[in-house]
C-alpha cells in the first residue's frame, strides 16, 4: 500500500519539562512514506535511559518528549517499496531510527555506531520533525529499523529484549564471549543485568551476580539460575573471587568505583560498561596494566543482532521477567524505576490503556 495524504493526529504521553512528569500529548505522525512501515503500538518496555532522557539528567532533552525505545506493535500499512513486512506482522522497534548508510559503521551492519543515527525519541528526523518513541499509539518507522517478532512469542515478553537483551548479547558476540565455559560476571541485577544472567547462563557460562548487598541473593540464584552471588562491599569474599572472572557486564547506572570489580578478573579479562553515566569514572592504571585487562563499552545492538538475538531467546526459551502496567501509572513506574523497585522491567500495556480515545 502507497501512502496516505492526511497526516496522522496520534497521543502520545510526554514530557514537557525537566521534572519528567508525563502526561498526554497530541501530535501528527508523517505520512507513510515508500520505505515506511506504520505501526500500532502495543506494549513498550521503560528503560533506565528513559529516566534519564525525560529529567535532562545529560544535558541533551528537548521537549514536549515522548520516551520509549523497547517498541512492540501490529504492523497497519506498509509503503509501496516495503518488501520484508505486511499488515498484520508483530515487530518490534528499537532505540535507533535513522543513520547515515554511508558511514565505516553503517556499511558494516553496526548502524549503532554511526555518528549521524536517529534515535527513536529526543531527536530529529530527515524531514526536521521531532522523533517521538513508544509511549504513544502509533509510530511510523523505516522499514530498516523494524524487526520481526519471531511467531509465538509474547509481545510484552519480547519488548524488553529489544534493549535490554541485545545490550548484553551484542558484547557477548563481539568480544568472543559465546563459548560455553566461560565465567561471567552481571554487575548490577535490573533490566539489563536479569537479561545479562538469563543469556549468559544461556550460553553455559558460569555466572556471579554482584550487587551492592545481599536483598537480591535469593532472586539472582533461585529465579534467574546465577551461580554465584557476590556482595561488593563484603572485602573477604570479593579477595577470595580475585583473578577468577573473565568477563563483567557492568550494568549500573550511577558513579561507583572501578577498581574492586577490575580486580575479579583473570588475565586480559575485559570490563564492558553499560550503564548510562553522566560523571567521570576513576580507576589506577595498574590495576589494568599488570593483568592486561580491557575497560570498554558497548551500546544497545544492530538490527542485525536484535533479530539473531530474538532468534537466540526463542530457541533458548528465554524470556523477561515484568511488571505489566497501563499509561496512567507510568509516572509512578518512573519513581519505583528510580528506586529500582522492579522485577525486573516495567512494560507498558500501551493498546490496553486506549490512548486515542
Amino acid at each position: 500500500m502507497g501512502s496516505i495524504e492526511a497526516q496522522r493526529t496520534i497521543t502520545g504521553w510526554a514530557a514537557t519539562d525537566p521534572t519528567g512528569i508525563l502526561a498526554p500529548y497530541t501530535y501528527t505522525l508523517r505520512n507513510t512514506g515508500p520505505e515506511d512501515v506504520y505501526v500500532k503500538v502495543i506494549c513498550c518496555g521503560i528503560c533506565h535511559t528513559d529516566l534519564h532522557q525525560i529529567r535532562n539528567d545529560l544535558g541533551m532533552s528537548n521537549y514536549p518528549m515522548v520516551p520509549g525505545h523497547e517498541v512492540v506493535g501490529e504492523v497497519v500499512e506498509v509503503g509501496s517499496d516495503v518488501s520484508e513486512f505486511r499488515a498484520g506482522d508483530i515487530v518490534g522497534v528499537g532505540a535507533i531510527v535513522g543513520c547515515c548508510r554511508n558511514c565505516h559503521p553503517c556499511k558494516r551492519d553496526i548502524e549503532q555506531y554511526c555518528n549521524k543515527k536517529i534515535w527513536s525519541y529526543n531527536d530529529v528526523y530527515t524531514d526536521g520533525k521531532p522523533t517521538q518513541g513508544g509511549f504513544a499509539s502509533s509510530m511510523v518507522v523505516d522499514q530498516k529499523f523494524v524487526v520481526k517478532i519471531p511467531e509465538g512469542m509474547d509481545p510484552e515478553q519480547a519488548a524488553p529484549l529489544l534493549c535490554a537483551g541485545v545490550t548484553v548479547y551484542s558484547p557477548l558476540t563481539h568480544f568472543g564471549l559465546k563459548q560455553s565455559g566461560l565465567r561471567g560476571g552481571i554487575l548490577g541485577l535490573g533490566g539489563v543485568g536479569h537479561m545479562g544472567v538469563k543469556i549468559a547462563k544461556a550460553m553455559g557460562h558460569h555466572v556471579t551476580v554482584i550487587s551492592s548487598s545481599d536483598k537480591k541473593r535469593e532472586e539472582a540464584l533461585d529465579h534467574l539460575g546465577a551461580d554465584e552471588y557476590l556482595v561488593s562491599s563484603d572485602a573477604t569474599k570479593m579477595q577470595e573471587k580475585a583473578d577468577t572472572l573473565d568477563y563483567i557486564i557492568d550494568t549500573v547506572p550511577v558513579f561507583h568505583p572501578l577498581e574492586p570489580y577490575l580486580s575479579l578478573l583473570k588475565l586480559d579479562g575485559k570490563l564492558i560498561l553499560m550503564g548510562v553515566i553522566n560523571t567521570p569514572l576513576q580507576f589506577l592504571t595498574p590495576m589494568v596494566m599488570l593483568g592486561r585487562k580491557t575497560i570498554t563499552g558497548s551500546f544497545v545492538g544492530s538490527i542485525k543482532e536484535i533479530e539473531e538475538m530474538l532468534e537466540f531467546c526463542k530457541e533458548k526459551g528465554l524470556t523477561s521477567m515484568i511488571e505489566v502496567i497501563k499509561m496512567d501509572y507510568v509516572n509512578k513506574a518512573i519513581e519505583r524505576l528510580e528506586k529500582n523497585d522492579v522485577r525486573y522491567r516495567f512494560v507498558v500495556d500501551v493498546a490496553g490503556s486506549k490512548l486515542d480515545q
